[in-house]
C-alpha cells in the first residue's frame, strides 16, 4: 500500500475514569465491537485489528460495503460492529471469527457487519495524524457529509458535556457500553492511553463454583461465578481474575475444602443441554486453550463489580469486591441485576 499511513499501526487507547470528565473534550458514545483501522489503496481494503493482525478474511461484505462508501485511498479508526434488531450484539459479533471459509461466507450473508467511523487518519497523500482532533474529525465529518452506506456509519460526536452524559444514561439499552472523551487539540497518539472511557459499573453478589489455574503454576487464574435461572439451574456467568500473586496463591488454600469429590454431581460438568450456560465450551479465538476448571460445591458467595449483562453472562471479566458470607447461594439469582431501559439503536447512529 502506498499510503502516507500504513497498516500495522497501533490505535490510541483509552485510560478509564469514574465520570465524564470537563472542559475541552469531543465525547462519543462507546462502541461494544471489535477495535478496527481501514486502510484503502485503490482495489487494495485491508481491516487490521486492534493488536495488529488482519481482519479483512472474516468480513468480506464489510470490504465490499467500505469500496462502495470510502474514497479511494484513505485511514480510518473506528469499530466493527453486529446490528440485531435495535440493539448491538457483540454475540453475533464473535461469532465471525470463525476458520471455516463456508461458515465465514455463510455469517457475512446472514449477520452482516457495519463499521462506526470516529476518525480519519489519512486522506490521499496527507498524513493527518498529527493535526487536532478536532481538526480530523471536522475532515471526517466533510468525507461522509455526502455519503451514505447502510453499513459505513459515522459515529455520533459532541463537545456538549450535558448530552454526553445523557448519552452515557440512555445508549447503554441500545447495547454500548459507555462514553468516550478525547481532547480536540490532541494529535493521534498510536498506543497510548490518551483518551477517557466511562463504563457502567453495578456490583451483583454471585455464587463462585469452580476456578481455573493461573498460566504460571498451580495458583488460582480466576474464579468461575454463577447466578441461578427461575427453573433452579446455576448459570455460568463468567469469572473473576484481578488477584495479586499471593492472593491467588491463597485462595487455593482457602477453596479447598469446597473441591468436589470425585464422581459427585455439578451443575457445570457432564453434556450441554443447549438450555444453560456451561463454562467448558470451545473458545472460539483459541481452540486449543486450556478449559478445564477445578470444581466446587457451590456453597459460597461473592460480591463482584462488573460493567454490564451480554444475553444471560457478564460482557467482560467482573471484579472480586469482598465475600458474602452472610448470603446463601440459592438467593443468588437473575432479578438482583440492574437492567437498562431499552433503546433504539437508530437513534444511536442518526440518518
Amino acid at each position: 500500500m502506498a499510503l502516507p499511513v500504513t497498516p500495522p499501526i497501533e490505535p490510541m487507547l483509552a485510560k478509564s475514569a469514574a465520570t465524564v470528565p470537563t472542559g475541552g473534550y469531543l465525547y462519543e458514545p462507546k462502541w461494544d465491537g471489535f477495535r478496527c483501522l481501514i486502510f484503502r489503496d485503490g482495489d487494495e481494503i485491508e481491516l487490521g485489528s486492534r493488536g495488529g493482525k488482519s481482519l479483512t478474511r472474516y468480513f468480506p461484505e464489510l470490504v465490499r460495503s467500505l469500496a462502495e462508501a470510502l474514497p479511494p485511498r484513505c485511514v480510518l479508526d473506528g469499530e466493527i460492529v453486529v446490528v440485531q434488531g435495535s440493539r448491538l450484539d457483540f454475540d453475533r459479533l464473535s461469532e465471525r471469527i470463525h476458520p471455516a471459509e463456508s461458515r465465514i461466507k455463510l455469517l457475512a450473508e446472514q449477520i452482516p457487519a457495519t463499521f462506526v467511523a470516529f476518525d480519519l487518519l489519512a486522506l490521499d497523500d496527507e498524513d493527518l495524524t498529527h493535526r487536532p482532533l478536532i481538526e480530523r474529525h471536522e475532515a471526517l465529518s466533510r468525507l461522509f457529509a455526502d455519503r451514505s452506506h447502510p453499513h459505513v456509519r459515522v459515529s455520533n460526536a459532541t463537545e456538549d458535556v450535558d448530552l454526553a452524559r445523557t448519552w452515557f444514561e440512555t445508549f447503554e439499552g441500545a447495547g454500548l457500553d459507555g462514553v468516550v472523551a478525547k481532547r480536540l487539540e490532541d494529535p493521534y497518539r498510536p498506543g497510548e492511553r490518551s483518551m477517557v472511557k466511562i463504563k457502567h459499573e453495578r456490583t451483583a453478589d454471585v455464587v463462585v463454583a469452580g476456578y481455573r489455574f493461573h498460566k504460571s503454576g498451580p495458583i488460582v487464574g480466576s474464579l468461575m461465578l454463577g447466578l441461578y435461572l427461575e427453573d433452579g439451574v446455576l448459570n455460568y456467568v463468567g469469572g473473576a481474575s484481578a488477584f495479586t500473586m499471593a492472593r491467588r496463591a491463597a485462595l487455593i488454600d482457602e477453596l479447598a475444602p469446597l473441591v468436589l469429590e470425585e464422581g459427585a454431581e455439578h451443575p457445570w460438568l457432564g453434556e450441554d443441554d443447549g438450555a444453560h450456560r456451561r463454562p467448558g465450551a470451545l473458545n472460539r479465538w483459541n481452540s486449543a486453550k486450556d478449559r478445564s476448571f477445578v470444581a466446587l460445591r457451590p456453597e459460597r458467595v461473592c460480591e463482584v463489580r462488573y460493567d454490564q449483562l451480554q444475553g444471560d453472562r457478564f460482557r467482560h471479566n467482573a471484579r472480586f469486591v469482598r465475600w458474602r458470607n452472610d448470603r446463601e447461594p440459592g438467593s443468588c439469582g437473575y432479578d438482583q441485576l440492574d437492567v437498562p431501559a431499552d433503546y433504539d439503536l437508530a437513534d444511536v447512529l442518526g440518518a
